[in-house]
């Protein structure tokens, strides 16, 4: 027997923890033993594992958040219970943002992960040493990851699957009803602001500008990449997005820009050329134009917090929440 903990760090969804439990549930029936012990944990409880005989520490942990942590300290817990987990052979799964989670802890270094996309480029900001993707689940050794909501079934059939031979993932992709797997190759799906799926074109060109954030491609390149006229393609942003390519594009860019100031030591310079703006003055005429203050106003702002920050004594600091943003 195999023991599986299923931990929520927060009040978000349930429906990536169920379809965790549902698939293990279902591969205990499909075996006709009972393989998989499945327990769902309490996290102000996570001290169980400390001191326990390997023989009685879990086979996997899945973690679930439906946000990242405000800062390192908020996953210090899940650190500490992780202490005894073998890093090489011990299975860890994020599921939603629980990889913003695990990241801090280096358990995650080296290895593909994903999350939801919104939080992708945060995670590779503060964490490195992770290989952040924008597919629905990865399985990369032994840390897996997925987006949110039904994304956690199809990683962990696809887990099971690799585990137990083809035969039971064919009958657990059967068992769910589903009329297709889905794999780590495929991405999530790009949704406008009313939460409707986006046109294909369109996602296409939104994931274009996404992946060419440093050196930006034109309007026209857009549209002929995609397979559509430069008009086709302005209605299609002015329909689903109120906006025009170029603007929308620009947007991104910024937003790409503020991240990094708040959260990289790289130089005001060095953020805007990698954010494809051909100058200093360039950036931070742009920056000013659409914030309303300078990229070193916001950089001020940011170590202005810090050191307020860090001048709480810890006492104090240790009974009060601090935010991120």
């Amino acid at each position: 027997m195999e023991r599986i903990g299923l931990l929520a760090l927060d009040q978000g969804p349930r429906l990536p923890l169920a379809g965790v439990h549902d698939a293990l549930l279902a591969t205990n029936a499909l075996l006709g033993i009972a393989y998989y012990h499945v327990e769902v944990l309490d996290p102000t409880s996570l001290q169980v594992q400390e001191g326990a005989h390997s023989d009685q520490l879990w086979s996997a942990l899945f973690v679930t958040a439906s946000a990242p942590p405000e800062d390192e300290a908020m996953s210090m817990p899940l650190q500490r219970a992780l202490a005894d987990l073998d890093p090489v052979h011990g299975v860890l799964a994020g599921l939603d943002a629980g990889c913003a989670w695990l990241a801090p802890g280096g358990w995650l270094d080296g290895h593909r992960c994903t999350l939801q996309s919104v939080f992708a480029d945060a995670l590779s900001i503060r964490n490195p040493g992770c290989l952040v993707s924008r597919n629905v689940f990865e399985l990369d050794r032994t840390r897996l990851s997925c987006a949110g909501g039904t994304a956690s079934l199809d990683m962990t059939i696809t887990w099971l699957g690799c585990r137990h031979g083809h035969q039971l993932l064919g009958q657990l992709t059967q068992w769910f009803g589903l009329e297709r797997l889905r794999t780590p190759e495929d991405t999530q799906p790009i949704l406008h602001s009313g939460g409707g799926r986006m046109p294909p074109k369109l996602g296409d060109a939104l994931a274009l500008m996404q992946a060419n954030i440093g050196e930006p491609l034109s309007t026209n390149d857009i549209a002929e990449l995609v397979g559509v006229s430069r008009r086709q393609l302005e209605r299609l942003f002015r329909q689903h997005m109120d906006s025009l390519p170029s603007r929308w594009y620009l947007e991104q860019r910024l937003a790409r820009a503020q991240l990094l100031l708040r959260q990289s030591p790289q130089s005001i310079l060095q953020i805007g050329l990698s954010c494809g703006f051909n100058s200093g003055a360039h950036f931070s005429n742009a920056y000013r134009s659409y914030f309303g203050r300078t990229p070193r106003d916001e950089r001020n702002v940011r170590s202005a917090a810090w050191w307020s920050q860090s001048d709480t004594p810890l006492s104090a600091s240790a009974n009060t929440e601090t935010s991120d943003d």
